[in-house]
């Protein structure tokens, strides 16, 4: 049976060429391009593979499967009580720092963005839609990641962690259901590297059980499904294993570009504490920091019921206040609301060693995590469950 796949390329360079910062960003009728890169869609028979795999120029081939937003709990439209700032965005001390995000790029890859929001006013908004269903936002999520990265003050209430941003690149990667595809999301990757995004962020998970009733609905056994779902799923964060890898590759000579994704909410510790499960692709890939979400608890921050374990660090996720799709403002849940503060928290670590003449893939990432703490979190904490710690915001230039 010919599904189809994904084949990672390396344009001209070899991997230890990227190493020492050789080439240029390089135009591919395939698609968008990272430092030598360039992705292709193919509908393929799998036992073709190892054929293509002899090719020095492929990294990676993996079947496109689907993929689902890190769908969100307490998604509605209730009355937001008035605050001067966001909980999250003091959490992170952004409302203390000195820097604002002014000169850094950021990708939003999701659900798109709700580009008449007065949150978003005064931001080139770059859109390019991997769906086929057009740019714009018809669902809100990505309107309310996009706002806790760069949001503008709505009603007198500060949502965003870098709000000084003044480019940021909305890639479209999934539809008004919230359902996409990997080949989409890795275009969407490769495109916002060569746009120059200095932070990526993505909330978007794997869908696993969506692909086994993909392949049964086509005709085949379950046990069959289920295996080259399982298959799939390990080809796949290989595939993004290799992409991440060459991105923070080149970050470390050139523009550097660091990838943020959520852990996501499969856990289930309020009904059982050993419910927990692990971080998901793509978060789980080398190269990409997976973020866990905290809750704003008496005797400080704990971990999120939902929140996959396993996290490189972790960030507010529950009870986030940001732009609601129409205008306003909206409170969500999930590592979904995680990650854009995580995002918006590398934006301004970006701005201050830009000022500094320092800022590289090595520096960034090593501020990030490095000034993550544990100090504020409530007693008797997983290490597991948190990662490095909170993230913080740089205090000083």
């Amino acid at each position: 049976m010919k599904t189809k796949h994904i084949i990672l390329r390396s344009n001209s360079l070899a991997t230890r060429d990227v190493w020492r910062g050789a080439g240029t960003l390089q135009p591919s009728a395939a698609g968008p391009v990272g430092q030598s890169l360039s992705s292709e869609s193919v509908v393929i028979d799998r036992h073709a593979i190892p054929l293509l795999t002899r090719d020095a120029g492929v990294l990676a081939i993996a079947p496109a499967m689907p993929m689902r937003l890190v769908a969100p709990f307490d998604f509605n439209g209730a009355a937001i009580a008035a605050q001067t700032v966001t909980w999250g965005v003091h959490a992170v001390g952004a409302d203390t720092s000195p820097f604002n995000g002014d000169g850094i790029v950021v990708a939003v890859l999701d659900t798109g963005i709700d580009s008449s929001h007065p949150a978003f006013a005064g931001v080139n908004l770059v859109q390019k839609d991997f769906t086929g269903d057009g740019n714009g936002d018809q669902h809100g999520h990505g309107t309310h990641c996009a706002g806790t990265i760069f949001g503008r003050a709505v009603n007198g209430t500060r949502i965003g962690v870098a709000p000084g941003v003044t480019r940021a690149l909305i890639g479209k990667v999934l539809d008004s259901s919230g359902g996409g595809s990997s080949d989409n999301i890795v275009e969407a990757m490769l495109w916002a590297v060569e746009e120059g995004a200095h932070v990526i962020s993505m909330s978007i998970g794997m869908d696993f059980g969506g692909y086994v009733r993909q392949l049964t609905d086509s005709g085949m056994p379950v046990e069959l499904a289920t295996s080259r779902a399982l298959e799939g799923y390990r080809t796949n964060t290989r595939l993004f294993d290799s992409l991440a890898e060459h991105v923070r590759a080149r970050g470390l000579e050139t523009h550097p570009t660091l990838i943020v994704a959520a852990a996501g909410n499969e856990s289930r510790r309020d009904q059982n504490p050993d419910f927990e499960v692990a971080v998901s692709p793509p978060a789980i890939a080398e190269g990409i920091v997976s973020v866990a979400a905290l809750a704003n608890a008496a005797g400080g921050y704990e971990t999120a019921a939902f929140s996959n374990t396993g996290a490189n660090v972790s960030a507010p996720g529950v009870a986030v206040v940001s732009a609601k799709l129409g205008g306003g403002l909206q409170s969500m849940s999930g590592t979904s609301m995680a990650t854009p503060h995580v995002a918006g928290v590398a934006v301004l670590w970006a701005q201050q060693l830009a000022a500094r003449n320092a800022l590289n893939g090595f520096n960034l990432i090593g501020r990030l995590a490095g000034t993550a703490s544990s100090e504020h979190l409530k007693a008797g904490y997983d290490p597991f469950d948190v990662g490095a710690g909170l993230v913080q915001c740089p205090q000083s230039a």
